[in-house]
């Protein structure tokens, strides 16, 4: 479009314009049917005379408005150079746009038809896209940003587009689930007098969630997305409870605590065996819980919503990434076939737990606990066919000597010095009372607490110990090599168990009775077996070496080592209703070491979650659901601060956020206003009405009044 001055008075300024339509065009496209779309313009510049003559478009009147005019043209040619129709809400849209840029109500950065064209989605045959400025820049801030909160009256497309920013991650593998929840305020968030199922009582407050959707994926994939866990809607009342039994162990740097014991900032275990923060502890309530228990006889107790991680063997032969499922996600599907179907991380490292002063060598300590006599009735000895072990001895404890009384038996008698009393106590002896180990019997050994929860050398010093005497490989072809621990003492059985599972292995358990067995020789003679044997297979990771005596480490490492260490869930059966809590905690990948060091977590990784509604939060809900963000996750929290139902009273915690995270960085906030309404245009003119109502009366039930309107380029870019 050319545009020339004409003839005017300094009170009136007048211009014309041509603009010429590419014949690709036709003149329907840019006039509209039935000249609809010239209508809007002509109603947009009353002022101004239009006139079209074939495929000849001229206009004159105030050199403004005709500028406006020329643009209005350029941008819907850009538009319909894309293959998108013009439509007559387009048009009236784009003329807001221009204006408010005109009047420097906006920077003018984008233009209409840069947020006319943008796609966010195309599903069933129709494309999803902003309509607005203000919708744009909300969209691309979901793009920038891992929080976005959405605020603006009802119809501004705040939820809708924030569904199909969600949809399109999912389908492009940006995230692994969706999460979409709404506070059921309506019902208090008791839900509990109202007939029918769970899922029968919240449909109401999800419907809308629903019904987007549908819009946006097949319908008939729902059913199954949601049954697979990659979609859950839920109110937020029932989506927090990942939750543990109060009583529940979780490891900390200073032993085992009940998971209701921690508070904010105290230190717990995570998966790479250091110690991550407690950021935070939500009391869950009495619920439902279920014993989960895997394989190698390890279990703990948590909700039905409670998250673990986990990998099957296609997950694994595809090279696809562990993900996250809720414990009543796989109920009833633990087998593929005949194997077990879930398979559970182990520790990536040793537990890192503060090292403690110890009286005897740990390695020493473990030769004893295996093949010591510890009795204290005579002098203490050791049976070993290694001599090997013996000097071992010798060299860890000063002031014995290790003396070979003929075949497996060696004496650990003390180094008299010149001077020495004959009543002077032997080193051995003395380290075994200070320890309470003394007069123990081969059934009732154990591994003192001192030397369990300590540092990953010492406790492993202590377990090469106990398998250099009473362990060793076990070899099988074409199988990697396990290695097997014998004891007749239950609470050896468990502690050896312990040392195995804090350095990232595995150990199985069987038991071999007493009675019934054939008897065993000793010189000679029957010996009837008065205790049942445990015997434990273990598994350590690559990198732990389970042995020092020579023979057996050099078996081991010829048959290829322990191999990969693995465990999967076995079972997942009702244990009844408990009071629980959960705990958020700080580790990269969320994990924290829970009883029998098994590794599961609450938080949400992976994931785009959708709050709607937010105005129906209280603050406490507001923080619980802030805080619960997990790795590699975006959170969009949608609401309108002008219609808020909580009862009488309750702070809304959409109104509070706003104080609380101004100025956090990656926290973005958009504001939407009438302007951006793409209901009905009656329902933009209802919420000015509402908004002019509430600046001269104020709001009732003593509620703040609403933040003051905003649009253009104030509207989105937020603090």
């Amino acid at each position: 479009m050319t545009q020339t001055p004409t003839a005017h008075t300094p009170a009136q300024r007048q211009a014309s314009a041509r603009f010429t339509v590419p014949a690709q065009h036709p003149m329907v496209t840019v006039l509209g049917s039935g000249d609809s779309l010239l209508r809007v313009i002509e109603k947009a510049f009353p002022a101004a005379d239009i006139h079209v003559r074939g495929n000849e478009i001229s206009a004159t009147g105030d050199v403004a408005d005709v500028a406006l005019i020329q643009r209005v043209f350029d941008e819907m040619m850009l538009v319909l150079r894309t293959g998108q129709p013009m439509t007559e809400d387009a048009v009236e849209r784009s003329i807001a746009m221009l204006k408010a840029s005109e009047n420097g109500e906006s920077d003018g950065q984008e233009t209409p038809a840069e947020v006319l064209t943008q796609n966010i989605l195309s599903s069933r045959g129709r494309t999803i896209r902003p309509k607005t400025l203000n919708q744009k820049r909300y969209v691309d801030a979901i793009d920038k940003h891992t929080i976005v909160f959405g605020i603006g009256p009802a119809g501004t497309g705040k939820t809708y587009l924030a569904m199909a920013k969600a949809v399109q991650a999912l389908q492009s593998k940006q995230v692994n689930r969706i999460i979409l929840t709404r506070p059921a305020v309506e019902a208090g968030e008791r839900l509990g007098f109202l007939p029918g199922t769970l899922y029968e009582k919240i449909d109401p407050y999800l419907r809308p969630l629903y019904d987007a959707l549908h819009d946006m994926i097949d319908p008939d994939s729902i059913p199954r997305l949601m049954a697979a866990g990659t979609i859950e809607v839920a109110p937020l009342a029932y989506m927090r409870g990942r939750a543990q039994p109060t009583f529940t162990k979780v490891l900390t740097p200073d032993g085992w605590r009940p998971i209701g014991d921690l508070q904010v900032g105290d230190l717990v275990v995570g998966s790479d065996g250091k110690p991550t923060p407690v950021l935070g502890v939500y009391p869950q309530g009495e619920k439902d819980i279920y014993r989960v228990s895997a394989q190698d006889g390890s279990w703990t107790l948590c909700c039905g919503e409670h998250l673990w991680t986990v990998r099957t063997a296609a997950d694994k032969r595809r090279d696809k990434p562990w993900h996250v499922l809720e414990t009543q996600e796989m109920i009833g599907n633990l087998r593929a076939a005949h194997a077990r179907r879930y398979e559970l991380p182990l520790l990536t490292a040793p537990v890192q737990l503060p090292e403690r002063d110890v009286p005897m060598d740990p390695y020493a300590l473990g030769l004893l606990l295996g093949d010591g006599c510890l009795t204290g009735s005579t002098t203490p000895s050791f049976a070993t066919e290694d001599p090997e072990l013996a000097q071992a001895l010798e060299a860890a404890i000063p002031g014995i000597r290790a003396r070979h009384r003929g075949g497996p038996d060696y004496a650990l008698n003390r180094i008299k010095s010149p001077g020495d009393v004959v009543t002077l106590e032997n080193p051995v002896t003395r380290l075994l009372r200070d320890l309470e180990l003394l007069r123990l019997r081969s059934h009732t050994k154990y591994v003192p607490d001192d030397y369990l929860e300590n540092s990953a050398e010492v406790r492993l010093a202590v377990l090469q110990g106990l398998l250099d005497s009473d362990g060793g490989p076990v070899t099988q072809t074409d199988r990697t090599c396990r290695i097997q621990y014998t004891t007749t003492s239950v609470l050896l059985r468990d502690d050896v168990i312990a040392l195995v599972r804090s350095l990232g292995g595995v150990a199985y358990t069987r038991r071999r009775a007493a009675e019934g067995r054939k008897p065993g020789l000793a010189r000679g003679r029957e010996v009837a077996y008065r205790h049942d044997a445990h015997i434990i297979d273990i598994r350590l990771p690559e990198g732990i070496e389970p042995f020092r005596l020579a023979r057996k480490r050099d078996k081991y490492h010829a048959a290829g080592g322990g191999g990969r260490p693995m465990r999967f869930i076995d079972s997942i059966e009702p244990a009844g209703r408990e009071e629980t809590v959960c705990i958020q905690v700080a580790a990269e990948d969320s994990l924290y070491v829970t009883q029998d060091y098994l590794l599961t977590h609450n938080t949400l990784n992976d994931a785009f979650i959708i709050l709607d509604e937010a105005q129906n939060t209280s603050p406490e809900q507001m923080k619980m659901f802030l805080t619960r963000l997990g790795f590699d996750s975006k959170i969009v929290i949608t609401g309108d601060v002008t219609q808020v139902d909580l009862p009488g009273g309750t702070k809304s915690g959409l109104r509070q956020v706003q104080d609380i995270l101004d100025g956090v960085d990656d926290v973005h906030f958009s504001r939407l206003s009438s302007q951006d309404v793409v209901r009905h245009k009656l329902v933009g003119r209802i919420v000015d009405a509402y908004e002019k109502y509430d600046s001269d009366h104020g709001t009732e039930n003593g509620a703040h009044k609403p933040r003051a309107k905003s649009s253009g380029a104030k509207g989105t870019q937020g603090k």
